[in-house]
């Protein structure tokens, strides 16, 4: 359940707490968060000038002092401390002739992002000074070698390679060399031998990738006696297991492709449903497999064969995956010796250490991490997304100053009581459970409280006072839901396709034999939809009104067994449907529920409306970006559009 608060972010809105994000894409990197900080590595990092560096960037901490040296020891303030940041400029915006200054984009920053960027500091400060300690360096020709060697792996030129980072997951090149490729390769040198692969690794490494496997499908539930219902009804009913996984499987994913879930390979996943599925024959159900909490039954569809494949022509690629799975554990390992030899005061989170040393957000072996750097370093990696959130919050607010509207803290609870009420059920008092509601929000959006009603519901309560007088609910609009809600809905089987020519060839097979069963096989055969493909064909009943006018007219004139024409509902795709029958109108009266459509109707058009008006207040206004070196104007769009014209 996601909140429902309209969101107002700019262009990119990403909280890299887990370098595992970055992973997603990289696959062969090493996934530790603490590799994630943006503070510039000193004597081992790449220096400045240095292939590997595309700038300066403010410095975060010292470089560990030589053994021997008492700067370690030293408290705030004295020579030990973080180096004070080049001058910056102090306007980073302006908006509508207001400034945004830096400081403000700085606490807002640190507000944000302050606790891991610290932490992400303070480990990567740990694995400087042991590389320190030991001896070890990593230059910058490894690095770059390394990011060649990750391109490579991708099949993509290292431009390309650094600019998708850049783009999907707004990893500036020089962030990526110096904080997660030199934090890596300086934990590989760290590892040592511990990163052998050993025959038998390489082994499990070979089995798990070309080994055989199993095509299977899966029940999970959470009730060992809904479990073993199941598994009976399932033993009885082979070819009903699909329909049972749709209908009782709590795994969402595969429970809407009737249990069909990815080949099983070993020494992938858990160990006993792996030994349990290489074990069945195809058309057998396992017994009931508990997996942690849950309980799962699998039907075997297949066993597949392994890759005809030899070791040897495959050896350096597998080798290299083995030890990049290695060394995530053996660098949790070396974290944990680290941090257990290290003196760390979180100044940061502590309100009365901040009292006592103001200023200050860390202490790492009695070195100073300044509270301004810290924020420095935020603005170095967040600082263009946070700014377009600052900008629009202060878009909203000066609407709102304009008009003469102000948002209470009163408001603002009362739309999270509101939202707490429509999606949870109510105390045993009766009252929204407002708290629930909270942390369930923050901890699926890995917020805080505080971001959670600054971010997300101050937006939202500002912006529907700005439209609330406009938004009105019609008759035809009650009409219009009252009927795709309790009126009659179209059941079909549903082809979809991307290639007008391939729509052509399969309607035309679909009309040269008009039944279902060969509708299904061509649903199953040809439906570039996963879904439809794997249910072969099988849709939600299709309601009046809901967002495809085309799709729907050519449905509710079909009947039962009729082949629909080929219905154009994208710019590239298209569907055919086949008319099962039509479901039966609930029996409801509209008076009845007239107050519940009315409120839904009227939630649904201010959330157009906010959109509309957000949209159009930031098309109006008059905004400098510096940080990220834009310029927007009505005017000057109107000059641009007028020369245009011109020139045409």
């Amino acid at each position: 359940m996601q909140g429902k608060e309209f969101q107002f972010a700019g262009k990119r809105h990403i909280r890299w707490k887990l370098v595992l994000g970055v992973l997603g894409i990289v696959g062969a990197a090493v996934a530790i968060r603490w590799f994630w900080g943006s503070e510039r590595a000193t004597a081992q990092a790449p220096g400045p000038g240095s292939a590997s560096t595309a700038r300066s960037t403010p410095e975060a901490i010292p470089a560990p002092a030589p053994r021997g040296n008492s700067g370690a020891s030293q408290a705030p303030g004295a020579s030990g401390a973080v180096t004070s940041q080049p001058s910056q400029p102090q306007i980073v915006a302006v908006v509508n002739g207001e400034p945004i200054t830096r400081d403000e984009l700085r606490r807002e920053c640190l507000r944000r992002y302050g606790e891991e960027v610290l932490e992400s500091v303070v480990n990567k400060y740990l694995i400087m000074e042991e590389c320190q300690r030991r001896g070890i360096t990593v230059t910058a020709e490894e690095i770059d070698a390394e990011i060649t060697r990750m391109a490579t792996r991708f099949g993509m030129p290292v431009e390309a390679w650094l600019k998708l980072l850049k783009d999907e997951r707004g990893i500036k090149p020089e962030q990526y060399r110096r904080d997660i490729i030199w934090p890596m390769l300086a934990l590989r040198k760290l590892a040592g031998q511990k990163l052998l692969v050993t025959p038998e690794e390489l082994q499990r490494e070979f089995e798990s990738r070309y080994g055989p496997a199993v095509k299977a499908r899966m029940i999970v539930v959470s009730r060992r006696d809904l479990a073993e219902r199941l598994r009976n009804e399932a033993v009885a009913h082979p070819d009903q297991f699909g329909d049972l996984a749709k209908q009782y499987s709590e795994d969402a994913a595969s429970a809407s492709l009737k249990g069909l879930i990815q080949p099983i390979r070993k020494h992938v996943g858990q160990k006993e449903i792996e030994d349990v599925a290489f074990g069945l024959k195809p058309g057998e159900i396992s017994p009931v497999i508990p997996v942690a909490n849950q309980f799962v039954i699998l039907k075997c569809e297949d066993q597949l064969p392994a890759v005809k494949v030899r070791l040897e022509d495959v050896r350096a690629e597998l080798e290299e995956m083995a030890r990049d799975a290695k060394l995530r554990t053996v660098a949790q390992e070396i974290f944990q010796e680290l941090q257990k030899r290290a003196q760390v005061v979180n100044v940061l989170n502590d309100p009365q250490k901040r009292q006592q040393m103001p200023g200050v957000a860390a202490l790492i072996n009695g070195r100073p991490i300044r509270l301004e750097d810290l924020g420095e370093i935020c603005i170095d990696r967040h600082g263009e997304e946070v700014l377009e959130l600052t900008i629009n919050r202060k878009l909203i607010e000066q609407a709102c100053k304009k008009r003469g509207i102000t948002i209470t803290d009163a408001d603002v609870e009362a739309e999270i009581a509101r939202l707490a009420s429509q999606n949870l059920p109510p105390r045993a008092d009766g009252k929204p459970d407002v708290e629930r509601w909270v942390d369930m929000i923050c901890e699926q959006q890995k917020i805080t409280p505080e971001i959670y009603r600054h971010d997300l519901v101050w937006p939202t309560v500002a912006l529907k006072k700005l439209v609330n007088a406009d938004v009105q609910v019609t008759d035809e609009d009650l009409k219009k839901a009252f009927e795709a809600n309790y009126g009659p809905r179209v059941r079909c089987r549903a082809i979809v396709l991307n290639n007008l020519r391939r729509a052509q060839q399969v309607w035309e097979k679909a009309r040269a034999n008009p039944t279902e069963e060969n509708f299904a096989d061509l649903a199953e055969q040809y439906s570039i939809d996963p879904a439809t493909r794997a249910l072969r064909g099988e849709v939600a009943p299709i309601q009046k009104h809901g967002g495809q006018p085309n799709l729907e007219e050519e449905a509710f004139s079909l009947k039962p067994g009729e082949i629909s024409g080929i219905i154009q509902v994208g710019p590239e795709t298209y569907v055919i449907l086949y008319c099962l029958g039509f479901t039966k109108p609930v029996d409801v009266d509209f008076a009845s529920v007239k107050d519940i459509l009315t409120e839904d109707i009227r939630e649904k058009k201010l959330r157009l409306a906010m959109a509309d008006y957000f949209d159009k207040l930031r098309a109006a206004a008059t905004i400098d970006n510096f940080l990220a070196g834009t310029t927007q104007s009505p005017n000057l769009t109107r000059r641009a559009a007028g020369m245009e014209s011109t020139v045409r």
